[in-house]
């Protein structure tokens, strides 16, 4: 597989890269935790324990303010496969999606196991933060996928009619890969979708976040990157009830003032298409990034999921430094985001600094073994 296009990377641009994957990771984190605590109430219900204006920051849950879900631990580890993807390339057995489930294999390992396996030398770092050995709400469809090492493919899928949105959530990092071409992107989503989602309108769905993110990390305008992404869509079987849900998002941006009523006319379910559709509807009309993730979390429907959403949408649009500075100190396991963020964007911009088929860099090694 050809990645397409080769980026060149000046020291200014490279900074701009870093701030946005930084954004995204960090974002999408902040808004699963904003919406952790109320994901599934009704609005009523939500009001009721918050007040009229529902959550305006992190409440308590999972024993602290700030915790993530497991679309957070998935994410990190989508990061971490696509790092180890690029690393192995040096060997010749390149295969993206293989790589991606593997890292998945290793979160499914946190699920449960006590702690690290300290004798795993292939397990690289991620998978030793002991902070990541908790469940977290996982969804079925995710422990059913990665519960044996069959990897799931478009041909013969894992869990063939599930179309939840737990493939979505953890495909904003495909969009990091600012190299690739934006088909190239599209598809390995899509494939990675496979691993535990059968339905085309999950894989779709996933593979039109990853779309979206990518069109704003090459510095397009959201609107734009919808745009581009229903073209490349469109040529996609099975993509009627996702490409409807990008158009009826961009519509619901004419209808009047942003709120509730509008977000659960898009969808209050945890279908892929319609917590898409509310992520993107409130990273279109947010006003800022705080406006745009408390739109997110405050309705009936799955809030962890649509905050997630937004928030990868929102950070890869304005970069790390548009984010509310109070939500990024207080988020679990910020250093850890920070430090596979920076990871990523140094291994996409420096990679062959870092390694090459005939030497490499020890330490990068350890950190993402080839094995």
């Amino acid at each position: 597989m050809s990645t397409g296009t080769t980026a060149v990377w000046g020291r200014a641009q490279q900074q701009d890269f870093r701030g946005r994957v930084r954004g995204s990771l960090l974002g999408g984190a902040i808004g699963d935790a904003l919406g952790a605590g109320v994901s599934g109430l009704t609005l009523e219900a939500i009001r009721a324990a918050h007040g009229v204006d529902g959550v305006a920051d992190f409440i308590p849950v999972q024993g602290g303010r700030g915790a993530v879900t497991a679309v957070t631990q998935l994410t990190l580890f989508t990061v971490d496969g696509l790092i180890r993807a690029q690393v192995r390339r040096d060997t010749g057995a390149w295969h993206p999606p293989t790589d991606v489930h593997r890292a998945h294999l290793r979160w499914a390992a946190t699920q449960s196991a006590w702690g690290p396996d300290e004798r795993r030398k292939d397990n690289g770092w991620l998978a030793r933060e002991e902070w990541l050995y908790t469940r977290r709400a996982p969804t079925r469809e995710c422990l059913a996928g990665f519960g044996d090492a069959t990897m799931g493919t478009l041909a013969v899928p894992k869990n063939p009619a599930a179309r939840d949105s737990a493939a979505l959530t953890r495909s904003a990092p495909f969009g990091l890969l600012v190299g690739w071409e934006p088909q190239l992107v599209l598809q390995l989503a899509v494939e990675c979708a496979a691993h535990t989602h059968g339905h085309a309108t999950a894989q779709l769905a996933a593979g039109a976040l990853a779309l979206l993110v990518h069109g704003l990390a090459r510095g397009e305008t959201l609107d734009g990157s919808v745009q581009h992404a229903l073209a490349l869509l469109a040529e996609r079987p099975g993509n009627e009830q996702v490409t409807e849900a990008l158009r009826q998002a961009l519509g619901s941006v004419r209808q009047g003032i942003p709120g509730p009523a509008l977000i659960e006319a898009l969808g209050d379910t945890d279908s892929a298409e319609e917590v898409l559709a509310v992520g993107l509807y409130c990273a279109l009309v947010g006003e800022d990034v705080r406006h745009g993730l408390r739109l997110a979390v405050n309705h009936s429907g799955p809030s962890a999921a649509t905050g997630a959403v937004c928030g990868a949408l929102l950070g890869a649009l304005h970069g790390e430094t548009a984010l509310p500075p109070a939500w990024v100190a207080e988020l679990e396991g910020r250093s850890t985001l920070l430090e596979l963020s920076d990871d990523f964007a140094m291994e996409m911009t420096q990679g062959p600094t870092l390694h090459s088929p005939s030497a490499a860099a020890p330490g990068w090694l350890a950190r993402y073994p080839r094995d």
